[in-house]
């Protein structure tokens, strides 16, 4: 429960001997004073009963205005908190003073809404299903920056964990979105700098596990037969080509045209989805035997490479058509390619997205640049190739101590 008492502050006395008059607001121990625009002298307040002596002339009109003001204050704390528990002092000053409150979802949301056009589409919704996935946990929308507190995100990161059964990374994601809606509120001046919980509370980061083939898996992978079944075969293929590839993504193999393709100088060059950068890599021999494999005499420039799922017009004008049939062609591919992992009693669940952990790490091991393999893959920072680099150096490190012990 919030206090509020009327205070006159001496320590604040002027020249002429008189004091202000402030609102003291204490909820949670901390405290908040609203000038009240009046100065008297100290023997003219009574502390006690916290009105105006008589011995000032105006002491009646005074204290119907000061009445005035704890009757409106403590209306607004009463609807406060019967909204929400967890107001803070500086809301309940806020909201006596009359300054409005931001509501967080009606921000974020609207943020989304008007970023639309300018994100990717999958960020888009992504924003808004951890936006939704922070309301669940609400429990409604009557919420505002000023509420999210410290106490707030801990609790929100127990229930993903607990409740939800997410990861570190989930965990951290979910805040990660919280937190841009706030340094955008702030970048628009309508929450204070120093309003930022999460400065004061991070999850601890789960160690990142790149999934690869190792040689010999690769080679059993390529062995794998899986004649009789077209989609199988064809996302075979495509994982193939994206280990002698530079790694290309799943999103943009699946779209490849012929006319991505230089068979004279046997470069793939296209515009990556992911960056929106134009990107150039020369392919290997076993890339190009499949390729050879899917060109028909009478192909045409226009033409998809890969048939694996219907890439039609709408596909390259509508981004809702095409995020639709991406996360479908993701679920078949998975589909195959786990039923595959399974038969080479692999050691982890096989996903498509391992041929390029596997490009990497086979590029590397194979002695390439790393800055080679990270302008292949289209890293927008090297740091991020280094991530390959630990991994082999962690691999000959186990090698060497099974060697020697």
């Amino acid at each position: 429960m919030a206090s509020i008492k009327v205070i006159l502050r001496i320590n604040k006395i002027d020249k002429s001997g008189k004091s202000p008059l402030y609102l003291r607001v204490i909820k949670d121990r901390k405290t908040k004073f609203i000038s009240l625009s009046l100065k008297i002298s100290e023997n003219e307040w009574d502390s006690d009963k916290q009105i105006v002596k008589k011995n000032h002339s105006n002491s009646t009109r005074l204290n119907k205005y000061i009445s005035q003001k704890i009757a409106d204050a403590q209306g607004q704390i009463a609807d406060l908190e019967t909204k929400n528990l967890s107001a803070s002092a500086r809301r309940l000053k806020e909201a006596i003073k009359g300054k409005p409150n931001v509501n967080f979802f009606e921000y974020s949301y609207d943020r989304c809404e008007k970023q639309k056009h300018t994100l990717a589409l999958s960020t888009y919704n992504n924003y808004k299903n951890y936006l939704k996935k922070f309301e669940n946990y609400i429990g409604n929308k009557d919420i505002t920056f000023d509420d999210i507190t410290v106490t707030t995100l801990k609790n929100y990161a127990g229930y993903c964990s607990t409740t939800l059964g997410n990861n570190n990374t989930t965990i951290n994601f979910s805040l990660k979105i919280l937190g841009l809606m706030f340094k955008e509120a702030q970048r628009e001046d309508l929450v204070p700098l120093s309003h930022f919980p999460f400065s004061k509370f991070s999850v601890k980061k789960s160690k990142s596990t790149k999934r690869f083939l190792s040689a010999k898996q690769l080679e059993a992978f390529m062995k794998l037969d899986v004649s009789g079944k077209s989609k199988a075969e064809v996302i075979k293929d495509m994982f193939i080509f994206s280990v002698f590839s530079g790694g290309l993504r799943f999103g943009d193999i699946i779209e490849l045209k012929w006319e991505n393709y230089d068979s004279k100088e046997h470069k793939i060059t296209k515009v990556i989805r992911k960056t929106n950068r134009q990107h150039s890599v020369r392919i290997g021999k076993v890339a190009i035997d499949i390729l050879k494999k899917y060109k028909k005499s009478n192909s045409i420039d226009s033409d998809i490479i890969f048939p694996f799922t219907n890439i039609d017009k709408e596909y390259f004008t509508n981004r809702e058509q095409r995020s639709k049939v991406v996360r479908k062609a993701i679920a078949l591919s998975c589909m195959h390619l786990t039923k595959m992992g399974k038969r080479l009693e692999l050691p982890f669940s096989l996903t498509f997205h391992i041929s390029r952990h596997t490009f990497a790490t086979r590029a590397l091991n194979n002695g390439m640049r790393i800055e080679h393999v990270s302008k292949l893959m289209d890293h927008s920072d090297i740091g991020i190739t280094q991530v390959y680099a630990k991994i082999i150096s962690s691999e000959l490190d186990n090698a060497v101590d099974k060697y020697i012990n």
